[in-house]
């Protein structure tokens, strides 16, 4: 399972962030194809002072050729010029690859992707690459 992750700064205007946030641009991205499932996360504190985040937005893909085609459809286009639209200077994104814990995908062929060994790295001992391709 691969995710996009979603970062979000401490916007100026905090109400107006999570107005159009809420209302505009979570259902661009649940409408994007491919979407497994999603979760937002606000940073309540950080171990020492402000956290460097305010939001955290995960999008969740069964795997890197699922989120490029999400990314390169029209939903997706749809919600990535939305996103630079109202949180351009705030933004940041990254893909990573989920491990160690369930995921939608693996339960639906039957298997687990929590390892043994709790490494982000693959049976072989690679880790895997991802591919920026289409974002």
């Amino acid at each position: 399972m691969i995710k996009l992750i979603i970062f979000f700064r401490r916007p100026a205007n905090v109400e107006a962030f999570e107005e159009h946030f809420s209302h505009r641009h979570v259902p661009l991205i649940a409408a994007m194809p491919g979407v497994v499932r999603t979760s937002v996360a606000r940073a309540i504190g950080a171990p020492r002072g402000e956290p460097p985040y305010y939001l955290i937005h995960e999008v969740y893909f069964a795997d890197m050729a699922a989120l490029n085609y999400a990314l390169n459809s029209a939903q997706g286009r749809a919600a990535g010029a939305d996103l630079m639209a109202f949180a351009r200077d705030i933004v940041s994104l990254m893909f990573a690859e989920v491990w160690g814990e369930d995921s939608a995908a693996g339960a639906e062929r039957g298997q687990s992707s929590a390892r043994s060994d709790p490494s982000p790295q693959a049976a072989d001992g690679a880790a895997p690459q991802a591919s920026s391709e289409g974002a």
